[in-house]
């Protein structure tokens, strides 16, 4: 689009209109069109534009709307104002709709109107552009002048430029004009993004003619809309006019397709659902303008997978994109799953114009409980031993074919008749979905050989609503008992009988028998003792007749809480055989047979009589009440003595005070005897001892040491076994001083801790020949040997010996030492050789330097005489004197002696 804009100045009450004129042609796009300006003279005053329309087919029925209620636009293009436009201040902008009479496609362009110049104004000017002015409305003024003049300002329509436009570049856009250009030089710039903000050089505009154009093709997707500020300056920089705006926008061109947010759809529709029933949704968005029909999306289904029961079981929403079932027939059981592939065009959905795109929707149907389970068989049949419980007797089968492992498929059993007693239960495999049927109490073979039972199936989830039960739902089950050996039982167990204590040996206390549950089978039961701890009882292996071995007494310690227990064998002779287990339980009654005993043994108690000094008594009863307490306790009449030393009080039933009767007694111990009695009937009573010993007491009644050793008396086992600790005790003394002097003799004997035979000291060094010196070519190498023998030593000419060779001298006879010395000793033998060593004078120096005869005239080495000791200052050599007789002489020549 090309307009050429003229700056003007303001009129008050001016107002002027722009004609549009639209042609319309076939392109790629029916939203592409292209306005020029006019080319014939301008409407009737009365109106305030018109817009031009032009068909390539040369449709003469062209309808306009308006989108203002305000203005309204005639057949001819004509803009008219119904009603009187109260503010002006403002541009007013709205949208002329233009619509073919045989063509569906709509055509839009948007009308701006804002406060123009007058026609004759504009003539004046030299304006490029037609226009065409507003009616005008007169007020009175005020002043005398008539109408007051308002500034004049620009007048800039919106620019629309298409988007992908293929140029060429740059492209022409508008002109913007300033009514002053004819008087002083003015220059055009414009500012804002696209321009010199990001993006930049989007725009441009030639600074002399005012001409805006476009760099490059515009993406609406990227920016929809442009606001841009142009300016006119004089050749000074001085502004002429006041910066206008500029707004242009991206017409959408149809350059997106529709992308869907998934490319796999997920959805579910329960099997049996009606026609109508929500199934998903699926949503693709276009990057186009969804207000036009570039961003318009439709959808529609392409194809369906399986096409059962028919081909189309669903239909699709074309502008929400919800997906529906279309027809009833849905069976999870015959498809479980549907591909839909959808498509999604813009454009409306023109397939011939529009973009399209794909996506999958993976229906699944999912299950309901329109399959009631169906038993394989009107029959089942199972055995059971009798007695046996937790046992599976019979496994009934099943067919159901809705999910697996699902509720609507996991089924349930009952027993319906049958079994009253409960005998038996059904539990479901969940696995496979079988019944077990299981015995869940003993059945018996002489009360019930068979059971005919009805077993009714169903599913956890109820069926669903108009699905009838199946009549294979229900099935009978026969289940055979089979006859075991039953054990013999007891009819009382355990069997109680009362009995008093001390019953004689060989009395008969019951027939203690059992019974074989084997009626059909004639059976013998032997018996037998199992369990007796006191083996007082004896059974009759026929009968079962329980007698006494010996005296039942209640005090045993095999009795508890008086009752004794024995566990008796019944046995019978079957294939096999079986056995049962009686206790039987005697009540013992007790009888006063047990007297008390006195409790405690030993007292102790002060020489003197005094309040404090008594004994308490006491006495226990292996009987039971009423044959134990109250005791009576008294002192008897002989010996005398007793009586007269002693006195016994009655505290309580059971507890009694002894003291001394008279005032002082000797400190000793005194057995003193006492006779309790119980309350049996008749009583029984006992003559106990309890030892008293008698002892000085400190002023708080407590005896002393002295006095309790003095009280206690030693008699003759404590004076033999003392003497006997004693004894052992002198023995172990004794041992250990003679194993001490044991110990000093070996280490007076100072053994040597090696055999004399390999002391080094005793064997001469043998050497090699070592040679002269590096000019000795002549030399006798028999200096340097070792002699064989004493004749070779005598036989030697004077000269020089070497001091290695054994002196013909008596040598000093060494202590003869044990081959095995003492390991303690070896200290002692150490420093007892050392000394031995130095104080030997015909010992020889076996650790002193080789002495030879010849070793040369010279040595082309040098002499190494000018070597002296890094030693500064004087040395002390006192210590040589102690090192024995062999190093007298060092000391002697750098020792401090007395010749110093």
């Amino acid at each position: 689009m090309r307009r050429d804009i003229t700056l003007g100045r303001w009129k008050k009450y001016a107002s002027i209109s722009q004609q549009l004129h639209i042609t319309r042609c076939v392109t790629s796009s029916p939203k592409s069109y292209h306005c020029v300006p006019p080319q014939h003279p301008p409407p009737p005053p009365s109106s305030l534009s018109l817009v031009k329309f032009e068909d390539c087919k040369h449709s003469k029925a062209v309808g306009f709307e308006s989108s203002d209620p305000n203005f309204s636009v005639r057949p001819d293009g004509s803009v008219y104002a119904e009603q009187e436009v109260a503010n002006l201040s403002e541009p007013i902008q709205f949208m002329v709709t233009a619509r073919g009479g045989h063509d569906p496609h709509i055509w839009e362009t948007t009308v701006k109107l804002s406060n123009p110049l007058s026609r004759e104004e504009l003539k004046q000017k030299g304006g490029k552009i037609q226009v065409i002015k507003f009616p005008r409305k007169h007020q009175k003024s005020s002043s005398a002048n008539g109408l007051r003049r308002q500034k004049r300002d620009w007048v800039i329509p919106p620019i629309n430029v298409p988007e992908n436009s293929r140029g060429p570049f740059p492209q022409m856009l508008v002109r913007i004009r300033s009514d002053q250009d004819l008087e002083k030089g003015i220059r055009y710039s414009i500012t804002g993004a696209g321009a010199d903000q990001p993006p930049i050089d989007v725009y441009n505009i030639d600074p002399v003619h005012g001409k805006m154009f476009v760099t490059r093709p515009l993406d609406r997707e990227e920016r929809a809309s442009y606001h841009l500020r142009a300016h006119a300056v004089d050749m000074n920089g001085n502004k002429v006019e006041s910066p206008i705006d500029l707004y242009i926008y991206v017409i959408d061109m149809n350059d997106n397709r529709p992308e869907f947010q998934n490319q796999v759809y997920n959805g579910s529709v329960a099997e049996g659902s009606k026609p109508g029933t929500l199934v998903m949704q699926v949503t693709a968005n276009d990057s186009d303008d969804d207000t036009t029909a570039n961003g318009m999306v439709r959808y529609r289904i392409l194809s369906q997978t399986p096409h059962m029961p028919i081909p189309n079981m669903f239909t699709i929403n074309s502008e929400t994109g919800d997906i529906f079932t279309m027809a009833a027939g849905l069976d999870r059981e015959k498809v479980s799953q549907y591909i839909i592939i959808v498509q999604a065009t813009d454009m409306e959905g023109n397939l011939n114009f529009g973009l399209s795109n794909t996506a999958t929707a993976l229906i699944s149907v999912t299950d309901i409980n329109d399959n009631p389970p169906e038993l394989t068989a009107r029959t089942f049949s199972g055995e059971v031993p009798e007695n046996s419980v937790n046992v599976v007797v019979a496994n009934l089968t099943v067919i159901d074919r809705d999910q697996p492992h699902s509720p609507n498929w996991a089924a349930q059993y009952r027993i319906a008749s049958g079994d009253p007693q409960g005998h038996f239960l059904i539990r479901t495999n969940p696995i496979n979905n079988d019944g077990m049927v299981t015995v869940v109490k003993p059945v018996d073979y002489e009360q019930n050989r068979a059971f005919m039972l009805t077993v009714i199936v169903s599913n956890k989830a109820p069926l669903a609503s108009g699905i009838q039960s199946s009549l294979q739902s229900s099935a009978g089950v026969t289940i055979s008992v089979q006859d075991v050996n039953e054990s013999p039982v007891f009819p009382t167990n355990p069997k109680s009988i009362r009995f008093e204590e001390g019953v004689p040996a060989g009395t008969t206390l019951t027939v203690f028998a059992a019974q074989d549950p084997d009626l059909f089978i004639q059976q013998t039961v032997r018996y037998s003792k199992l369990s007796d701890p006191a083996n007082w009882l004896r059974i009759n292996r026929t009968n079962g007749q329980i007698t006494t071995m010996a005296v039942l007494d209640r005090e045993s310690m095999y009795v508890r809480n008086n009752i004794y227990e024995a566990t008796f064998l019944a046995a019978d002779n079957g294939s096999p055989p079986a056995s049962g287990t009686g206790t039987l339980q005697i009540h013992l009654i007790d009888v006063n047979d047990n007297a008390p005993v006195m409790m405690p043994k030993e007292a102790q108690l002060c020489e003197r009589a005094n309040p404090r000094s008594k004994v308490n008594i006491t006495a226990s009863d292996a009987d039971a009440d009423p044959h134990v307490g109250p005791f009576v306790f008294e002192l008897p009449s002989y010996p005398p003595s007793i009586r007269r030393n002693w006195t016994i009080s009655r505290i309580s039933g059971d507890y009694a005070q002894l003291r001394l009767r008279i005032p002082y007694l000797d400190a000793e111990v005194y057995d003193v005897p006492i006779i309790v009695s119980d309350s049996g009937n008749p009583p029984l009573s006992n003559r106990s001892i309890i030892k008293v010993k008698v002892c000085p007491c400190d002023d708080n009644g407590d005896c002393t040491t002295t006095g309790a050793v003095a009280a206690a008396g030693l008699g003759t086992g404590a004076i033999i076994a003392i003497l006997i600790c004693i004894i052992i005790l002198l023995i172990l003394v004794l041992v250990f001083v003679m194993w001490m002097k044991r110990r000093e003799k070996e280490r007076q004997a100072k053994p040597l801790l090696i055999d004399p035979e390999d002391d080094v000291r005793d064997n001469i060094l043998k050497y090699d020949e070592e040679g002269g010196g590096e000019e000795d070519q002549d030399y006798d190498l028999s200096q340097l040997q070792q002699p064989e023998s004493v004749e070779h030593i005598i036989s030697k000419p004077v000269g020089v010996r070497r001091v290695d060779e054994r002196p013909i001298i008596a040598e000093s006879q060494y202590p003869v030492r044990p081959s095995l010395p003492h390991p303690g000793d070896i200290g002692d033998f150490i420093n007892d050789g050392l000394r031995a060593a130095d104080n030997d004078p015909t010992a020889p120096p076996y650790d002193s330097l080789l002495v030879f005869d010849y070793e040369g005239s010279g040595s082309t080495a040098g002499s190494v005489s000018s070597l002296n000791s890094s030693s500064s200052g004087d040395q002390d050599y006192d210590y040589l004197n102690d090192w024995g007789p062999r190093f007298k002489k060092l000391a002697d020549l750098y020792g401090g002696g007395e010749d110093n």
